[in-house]
């Protein structure tokens, strides 16, 4: 073990980045640093500051002192703004991408190039939607004048996670400023730099204190500015455990919340789909090339029995195919783990899998101990047969590439399997028969059902969660208007008479 002064030796020159805070980058208010590590080396790559309550004090000061001219300014050029800024992150998105992979994991060609890509579409759609921050009229009668207009909230909280952090964060960022608001956001503290670097850009065409970022641990920073009184509305992607303590602050207070929160998705194959289109769609769901890390990942195989072996020779074929390895290699598929607690908490998944008497190993297992993998938080794509959905690994969102199957022979029954959850974010249907399909992905309690493909959400659509998988909807305009602004109804009498 490292003594403190060696680790102190080890990142004393490490690159710095600072916080952004009333268009200035600084340092924290205690002078605390925080070490970010790649995950592929667990060696640390930079440093950023460790925010506090005093940061977080500051960053919604001058969010408010931003937001009373920020709100004035008319829709259309905010929009623009919001263009400008799309197309400086477009001209950056290499330097992007590799930024995203070296803190996150993410393999640069699989995941974290569309990442950057898919940031600059965010900031282009919303831009486009400025103009349609509209209100209605209501026919009172010609005496009166009856409308309603949308109007911003004011100085938004939004805290991200660090799976897919800066698409994440441009999610909040883009029909924030878009409404109206400005924004204190907390970047997640295992992958800010690319959050930084996107704010950098942001901060090119935006005034001081419209968008505001810190860097800190829950406690200390996430904490303090959920429970900020200055905090007009708070927007949290994360964990379902986290979710409940967002919410718990926003009703202190009376604040409007929205939450993208965790999920144990099931994918429902029928004996018609036993072909490589739905194996190379069921890969795809289960998000294997970002190691299963999102929340939307299809981590319940129900597979009809007449084709439950066959299936998963062709599943394991597959998998077992895609590389595993550094994620700035333009041959790697699959990257790493986020850090090692994650890593440690996906391997202690398995080793609960494979010492289960009824279950089967299909293919897998627990990372090597040596070898090129081991110097990283490497975890292999790993499938468990069994028959039950009512173990811990069909049920509790592991976070990892690790997949349960589970046989069905009657369709009324793999669709009450799939609604046995607490979770209701994604699902995925396979089937020729596109009747049976639709019937199925209507009756699945879940926000977003795909049938016969299990790609990733796009700018337009309306994405949320059912149950506890969240509150309230993202990547589409009506997203924004239920979000990030709130309705305010003017009525006036025309004819009031001069005296």
């Amino acid at each position: 073990m490292s003594t403190a002064a060696e680790t102190k030796a080890a990142t004393a020159s490490l690159p710095s980045k600072g916080m952004l805070i009333d268009g200035n980058w600084v340092d924290g208010a205690s002078g605390g640093r925080i070490t970010v590590e790649n995950p592929a080396k667990r060696k640390p790559i930079g440093e950023v500051p460790r925010a506090n309550a005093a940061d977080v004090d500051r960053a919604v000061a001058a969010a408010s002192k931003a937001y009373a001219q920020w709100r004035k300014v008319v829709p259309r050029e905010r929009g623009k703004v919001l263009l400008k800024i799309a197309e400086a992150l477009q001209s950056r998105t290499e330097e992007m991408a590799r930024t995203i992979a070296l803190e996150t994991g993410n393999a640069l060609r699989t995941q974290a190039r569309g990442e950057a890509n898919m940031t600059a579409d965010i900031f282009r759609y919303f831009g486009g939607l400025a103009s349609e921050l509209k209100g209605e009229t209501l026919p009172l009668g010609e005496h009166v004048l009856s409308y309603t207009r949308r109007e911003p909230l004011g100085v938004v909280g939004a805290i991200i996670p660090w799976n897919a952090p800066v698409m994440l964060a441009a999610l909040k960022i883009a029909p924030a400023l878009c409404a109206g608001n400005v924004m204190v956001m907390k970047a997640a503290e295992d992958a800010p730099l690319g959050v930084l670097l996107m704010a950098e850009i942001c901060q090119e065409f935006l005034p001081p204190g419209v968008l505001n970022v810190l860097t800190g641990y829950g406690e200390e920073c996430g904490g303090p500015l959920a429970n900020h009184p200055g905090i007009a509305k708070l927007s949290f992607t994360g964990s379902t455990e986290v979710g409940k303590v967002i919410m718990r602050a926003a009703a202190e207070r009376i604040v409007p919340v929205s939450l993208e929160l965790g999920g144990k998705s099931p994918s429902i194959v029928y004996p018609d789909a036993d072909e490589d289109w739905a194996v190379d769609g069921i890969i795809a769901a289960m998000r294997f090339t970002r190691q299963s890390q999102s929340c939307t990942a299809g981590s319940r195989l129900f597979l009809h029995e007449d084709i439950f072996d066959s299936f998963l020779k062709k599943l394991e074929k597959k998998t077992t195919a895609l590389k595993l390895g550094d994620p700035l290699d333009e041959a790697t598929d699959i990257g790493t783990i986020i850090n090692n607690k994650q890593f440690t908490k996906v391997c202690k998944y398995v080793d609960e899998g494979l010492k289960r008497s009824d279950a089967k190993l299909v293919f897998g297992g627990l990372p090597p101990k040596t070898g090129p993998l081991s110097e990283g938080y490497f975890a292999i794509p790993t499938v468990f047969a069994d028959r039950s959905n009512d173990w811990r690994l069909a049920r509790e969102e592991i976070f990892g590439p690790v997949l349960v199957a589970i046989r069905w022979s009657d369709e009324a029954e793999a669709i009450r399997m799939a609604n046995d959850s607490h979770y209701g974010l994604a699902a995925y249907v396979w089937t020729h028969d596109i009747g049976a399909g639709l019937k199925t992905a209507h009756a699945i309690e879940s926000g977003w059902v795909q049938v016969n493909q299990g790609l990733g959400q796009v700018p337009g659509m309306s994405y949320g969660g059912y149950k506890q998988s969240g509150i309230g909807r993202e990547f589409s305009l009506e997203g924004m208007l239920d979000s990030f602004t709130q309705r305010k109804s003017v009525t006036v009498n025309l004819e009031v008479r001069r005296s």
